[in-house]
């Protein structure tokens, strides 16, 4: 039975969790800076396939870190919402040097 949070601030040390191994954590950053690129593009080129390009970038990165570097099921499946905020916190906190890329 998957754990039940009522704040994301309960989530995020959990997300974090879900994320120690280094590839894992570097596919997440390099889809999320793709799929922020992609979503840039459908906004400026006003082309809505650019959008399904986003979310095969940056969850099908994410996805293959966690099958088959972490060896766990993204937590996007329990907690699709909380997941996504946990993603860009991490990208942020990447970029910001307060967890190791």
């Amino acid at each position: 039975m998957a754990a039940q949070f009522e704040r994301f601030s309960d989530f995020y040390p959990y997300y974090l969790s879900e994320h120690s191994n280094r590839t894992c954590r570097r596919l997440h950053f390099t889809g999320s800076a793709l799929a922020l690129g992609w979503l840039l593009a459908a906004i400026l080129y006003l082309n809505p396939w650019f959008l399904l390009a986003a979310l095969v970038s940056g969850y099908g990165l994410a996805w293959i870190g966690h099958f088959y570097f972490e060896k766990n099921q993204p937590a996007t499946f329990r907690h699709p919402w909380y997941s996504l905020m946990g993603d860009c916190r991490m990208f942020w906190d990447i970029l910001r040097g307060r967890i190791p890329f």
